[in-house]
């Protein structure tokens, strides 16, 4: 109750002005706003409802309708902006799509209507385990697993080939940084200073079998190890990147939209990114043809990677004034049905199991790519499931930003960061 109340009057600090009404209907139809993350582009030529707003169509009946409200693009942002108004028990928020990382913190806030026991267990079966782990905390289902999102190693055939790499066997972070060297290649990463770059430290240190923080349900008070061996390893490859010519000139800045452009370039060697990476090169006939795709760099030889996972999960909110249409509704939203259809619409990959095998979903990925997604989303390296994740994510960039300035001590520095802003000693 202590780290609740903590995180409630924390984010209550941060709102500001009128707390919105709830959303009518027509006539005697209530709707349910859904508040979502952006979609990508609808394709050249289609029509209709596109992506989440497509669901939501799909899932209106006769006795209420779903409409979709926008996020902003960060991730960040949207915490802020849903969790200010959930805290101060908005009703307006019926459903929200959710980052996974966000889960423990909005649940420990009392931000998420408790999903029905029965309908836990039905929202859970046949959910790859990376996707049903990202939306639990404290042993509860919390959210509704909508699409499960991984990272892979993108590469440009031809490269790696020159190079001498052997795609089909597992790769090293060390191998594919030598490569692009050699090649006189970039490597495209995620190392601006905000969410995305700590996916790739989170990702580095798991690879090398350890954490950022351990026990995380004892709240402020968790371990800090992120200046472990497999800290030091991490840093030890972010600060090889860095300075060598693999890394792109704009990589103190660079995200996963930045990377896109330079890969498909005479410069373009390796890029680490999510899914939708294979829909945005579908139209660049060259750069599509020399397209290859393997598991996600390994931190150390011999050792398995552990990918990067994300996605969206669907929340109800906690005031809801429609919690029964609320509850009805995730369900549909999150059916087998519509999680093809949405990842056939976006590339953003289902979170069940059983949706790799649609048809539909086959005809437009190659079989071995779908195998990877589901793979990698399954032996998933997640971030630490922490009520407080923002703020150790706010600690970690204040030392490992920007890339070129990690060193030895910046694991140790850090883990110091991380426990004094835990308990509120310093401002970030």
């Amino acid at each position: 109750m202590h780290d609740r109340l903590r995180i409630a009057t924390a984010v209550l600090l941060l709102s500001f002005g009128a707390v919105l009404a709830a959303c009518g209907g027509d006539g005697d139809r209530p709707t349910l706003t859904w508040y979502v993350n952006p979609d990508p582009n609808p394709p050249p030529g289609f029509s209709g409802a596109f992506g989440q707003a497509g669901i939501a169509e799909r899932c209106s009946t006769d006795e209420y309708r779903i409409t979709t409200e926008s996020l902003p693009q960060s991730a960040t942002e949207q915490r802020i902006q849903m969790l200010r108004r959930l805290v101060a028990e908005d009703p307006s928020i019926d459903l929200m799509s959710l980052d996974p990382v966000f889960t423990a913190e909005f649940a420990a806030a009392g931000a998420l209507l408790d999903i029905p026991s029965d309908v836990e267990a039905t929202l859970a079966d046949g959910v790859l385990r990376g996707a049903v782990d990202g939306a639990t905390w404290d042993g509860e289902l919390t959210v509704a697993p909508l699409w499960a999102n991984t990272q892979v190693l993108w590469f440009r055939k031809s490269v790696a080939e020159a190079a001498g790499l052997d795609m089909t066997q597992p790769v090293t972070w060390d191998q594919i940084i030598d490569a692009a060297v050699d090649q006189g290649r970039f490597v495209g990463v995620q190392a601006n200073k905000y969410e995305g770059y700590v996916v790739w430290i989170n990702a580095l240190i798991s690879g090398a079998g350890g954490q950022i923080v351990t026990g995380t349900e004892q709240g402020v008070d968790a371990d800090i190890t992120i200046d472990g061996e497999a800290g030091t390893e991490a840093a030890r490859i972010i600060a090889k990147l860095a300075d060598s010519s693999a890394a792109m000139p704009d990589l103190s800045v660079s995200n996963e939209g930045t990377v896109l452009g330079p890969f498909a370039t005479d410069r373009g060697g390796f890029q680490v990114n999510w899914t939708f990476v294979y829909n945005n090169y579908a139209g660049d006939e060259a750069t599509f043809e020399d397209l290859g795709w393997a598991r996600y760099p390994a931190t150390l030889e011999g050792e398995p990677s552990r990918p990067p996972i994300g996605g969206i999960n669907v929340g109800i909110g906690a005031s809801t004034d429609q919690p029964e249409y609320a509850v009805e509704a995730v369900q549909c939203i999150t059916s087998l049905g519509n999680q093809v259809r949405y990842a056939v619409e976006t590339a953003n990959m289902p979170a069940r199991t059983d949706a790799y095998e649609a048809p539909e979903l086959q005809e437009q990925f190659p079989a071995d790519l779908l195998d990877l997604y589901r793979t990698s989303i399954d032996e998933a390296g997640p971030r630490p499931a922490s009520a407080y994740w923002a703020t150790i994510v706010n600690a970690t960039l204040d030392q490992w930003h920007p890339a070129d300035s990690v060193g030895e001590g910046t694991p140790a520095d850090s883990a110091s960061i991380i426990h004094d802003a835990l308990r509120g000693n310093v401002l970030l």
